[in-house]
């Protein structure tokens, strides 16, 4: 595969649709040009249009009007531009985002990092020789749930086992996660990349989400047809993956696909992900409403359905831990934005009876 020739290249090749159009007539946006942006790195962007690429840069208004960091453009975002240099571009308005795929800000409490915007389909990458966790699988997935992103599960580099060990493999993680579509390849033999090719759809964008070092940039690298994204090996040491892709980036293939590659991330953590969770569980989710007890936490209660199944086998243990590690998150997470909320309020008090009483003073 290669990319699509820029000259050929229209707004729509890269996800454009009527709906982004009206909404830039209804702002009265008609006179300024469409871009997307196809990477972010310390709030310096890269801007796509169907001619080129530009650097961007966001006008003084749109920084000093934005609330928190989630104003400011990401990854996906389609965006009213106008040119002031050959190679650069002033970001005027970011447009309604139809998906937003987001994590707990890492080192942050209470605060979210955007991954990507406007996604249609997550890949979600796991190799299989090395750190395999059907947990991780489960957090990526309760992510891509609360962001109404189909979710596509990959299994990577399955030249290095045998048939039978990928058979049980498969079969591990379809006893936990019943409907994802599973499928196994290798960037070496390139086998299953026709199925993998089959599900990338003209038009629709998609994600690459999992850790460093499961071959997400030489995946992209194999789907594009060029070397456009730079790879490195596992550390012999600590077989971890190193940090190769430090920014996001978006690409169109020759199929029509629009592909979005992702820095690896080490720390997934779950933010206010209830929808997510309740998705992702579906079946902790049915058998919490046979529970005795409407707030039920699943730990210690009488009559409790979920543990009853977890006793019997018909819950996997692992995946019901899993659940009540990822649901302390979520209220660890909504607790922090109360008390964020609460300090805000009490702060704006505070200077509104000082603005009150010097007032009065005078």
């Amino acid at each position: 595969m290669c990319l699509i020739k820029r000259k050929e290249m229209t707004l729509e090749d890269l996800g454009y649709n009527v709906d982004l159009e009206n909404y830039r007539k209804d702002q009265n946006l008609d006179s300024l040009r469409v871009g997307r942006v196809i990477s972010e790195h310390k709030e310096r962007y890269v801007v796509k249009t169907p001619q080129k690429e530009y650097e961007g840069e966001i006008i003084g208004n749109l920084r000093f009007s934005a609330h928190n960091r989630s104003d400011f453009p990401a990854v996906g975002d389609w965006v009213a531009i106008s040119e002031y240099d050959d190679n650069k571009v002033l970001i005027h308005s970011v447009f309604p985002r139809k998906t937003i795929i987001e994590r707990q800000a890492v080192g942050k409490q209470g605060e979210k990092q955007i991954i990507a915007t406007n996604i249609d389909y997550a890949f979600i990458v796991q190799a299989v020789d090395r750190d395999f966790n059907i947990n991780r699988f489960e957090r990526y997935l309760t992510i891509c749930h609360a962001s109404n992103v189909k979710p596509i599960i990959i299994l990577n580099k399955i030249d290095l086992i045998n048939e039978s060990e990928l058979s049980d493999l498969v079969g591990n993680v379809r006893e936990r996660i019943k409907i994802v579509p599973i499928i196994p390849i290798s960037n070496e033999s390139r086998k299953g990349f026709e199925k993998l090719k089959e599900n990338i759809e003209k038009g629709k964008t998609y994600c690459l989400l999992g850790s460093s070092g499961v071959g997400k940039s030489t995946l992209l690298n194999n789907l594009s047809g060029k070397q456009l994204m730079k790879t490195d090996t596992i550390s012999a040491s600590t077989h971890k993956g190193r940090h190769v892709t430090s920014h996001r980036e978006l690409l169109v293939l020759e199929n029509g696909g629009i592909l979005i590659d992702n820095p690896g991330m080490r720390e997934v953590g779950i933010a206010d992900s209830k929808d997510g969770l309740e998705t992702t569980f579906n079946a902790i989710t049915e058998l919490a409403k046979d529970c005795k007890f409407k707030n039920c936490t699943h730990t210690v209660e009488v009559d409790c359905a979920v543990l009853k199944a977890v006793e019997n086998g018909e819950i996997d243990k692992s995946s019901y831990e899993n659940f009540l590690k990822m649901e302390r998150e979520k209220e660890h997470f909504e607790s922090t934005i109360t008390e964020k909320r609460k300090k805000d309020k009490d702060f704006g008090k505070m200077i509104k009876n000082y603005k009150k009483n010097k007032y009065k003073k005078h």
